[in-house]
């Protein structure tokens, strides 16, 4: 049972049993690794619930979509942090962001960023309660980003990322334990233009991303045993309205998805030990690519398994002189998908070209691992859509 939970809070918020009627079928949760590639780090997002794409460009776009950040102005640099999930851990896990990006022409655009997580000190038990070991697991991975612009109002992106996933160490069911590294990429496309309808005119945007597309992890000697990457897609909007010189609102969503296999039903035999046989759905043995286009229509349920798939956030921002900023959102996931579910609330405040969010979640579903969470954001940004609408 000792180990049961460690395995559920190092795999993150993703992965979840679900229920099932029949007695002579089972089905496991997505086989994937280094689920800390998904965490929003961003405050101010968070704060929307976690609908990104749809706010006005900064430094923190590197997360969601990178391509946003030949909108963002000249420069700017982030550093972000929460302690992360401190009601299972006792305030030993945290998670770090750090990220920059800078501007070259008015078309081209490079960055950088590294995400760490730290679970802090996890203790393997064997199954009569004798201490096997001690381990401090972590997770760490570093990007690097181009984009360009395509006229005025659209940009494409390119991330390329290292992964590195510590998770344990040591022999356990006859296989030995070992930290897995992986090599991965992201593509984002984003556009962003305006209407004169209200006020000042009115911004809106869309943009799509998929993030995390590279080679398996592999955390035993088993060859065979291998998990995919978190590969996700990503597609959201924006409206901004109001957009006055002292008010403004904006109205974010973003839809996700996994692009990797759902686990099929598998027989169980007399004894009810599971067997190789697939009663409902597709093997999950496959390559990356294949993988990622399956994804579509591989559920053992059909289309309405897929639908519920798919993940929602939405939220509202609103700007008082683009000096004091509060904000709300929703974000939510089936519960036969990982039930993560959260009200979420920020607020921020700048100076200058200086920013600070902070976001409180508070979650409303029955997800194992999800507590509440706090994130905080320190942004410094020259140029961009919050200038230009303090200069209006």
């Amino acid at each position: 049972m000792k180990y049961l939970y460690t395995t559920i809070l190092l795999a993150g918020i993703l992965t979840a049993g679900i229920p099932l009627s029949a007695q002579k079928i089972t089905q496991k949760p997505p086989n994937i690794g280094a689920s800390f590639l998904l965490v929003n780090p961003d405050a101010r997002s968070s704060g929307t619930g976690d609908a990104s794409i749809g706010l006005t460009p900064d430094v923190n776009a590197l997360f969601s979509n990178a391509a946003k950040i030949v909108f963002a102005g000249d420069w700017g640099v982030s550093a972000n942090y929460s302690p992360w999930m401190w009601e299972l851990n006792n305030n030993k896990s945290n998670m770090a962001y750090v990220a920059a990006y800078k501007n070259l022409n008015p078309y081209e655009g490079v960055g950088i960023s590294m995400k760490y997580f730290n679970y802090g000190s996890v203790t393997f038990r064997d199954d009569n309660g004798t201490v096997m070991q001690d381990y401090n697991p972590k997770e760490f991975s570093i990007d690097g980003t181009y984009a360009r612009k395509l006229g005025n109002h659209m940009s494409l992106a390119l991330s390329i990322r290292y992964i590195r996933s510590q998770l344990g160490q040591g022999s356990y069911n006859s296989l030995q334990q070992q930290p897995a590294s992986a090599v991965a990429g992201d593509l984002g496309y984003y556009y962003q233009n305006s209407v004169d309808k209200l006020d000042f005119g009115n911004r809106y945007c869309f943009g799509i991303s998929i993030t995390n597309i590279g080679t398996k992890l592999q955390y035993t000697d088993d060859n065979t045993r291998k998990s995919f990457l978190p590969m996700n897609l990503r597609i959201g909007g924006g409206y901004t309205f109001v957009h006055t010189q002292e008010h403004e609102f904006t109205l974010s969503v973003d839809i996700n998805k996994l692009l990797v296999p759902t686990p099929p039903l598998y027989a169980l035999d007399s004894n009810g030990i599971e067997t190789n046989q697939i009663l409902k759905g597709k093997d999950p043995n496959r390559g990356v690519v294949d993988a990622m286009f399956s994804s579509f229509g591989d559920a053992p349920d059909g289309f309405h398994e897929e639908l519920r798939e798919f993940t929602i956030g939405s939220g509202i921002e609103y700007a008082y002189r683009q000096a004091f900023f509060v904000r709300a959102g929703y974000f939510y996931e089936h519960p036969y998908k990982g039930y993560r579910q959260h009200f979420s609330a920020g607020v921020g405040v700048r100076v200058s070209n200086l920013a600070l969010d902070i976001a409180y979640q508070i979650p409303t579903g029955e997800s194992l691992v999800q507590k509440r969470t706090l994130k905080f954001s320190l942004v410094y940004n020259i140029g961009g859509a919050r200038d230009e609408a303090v200069q209006r």
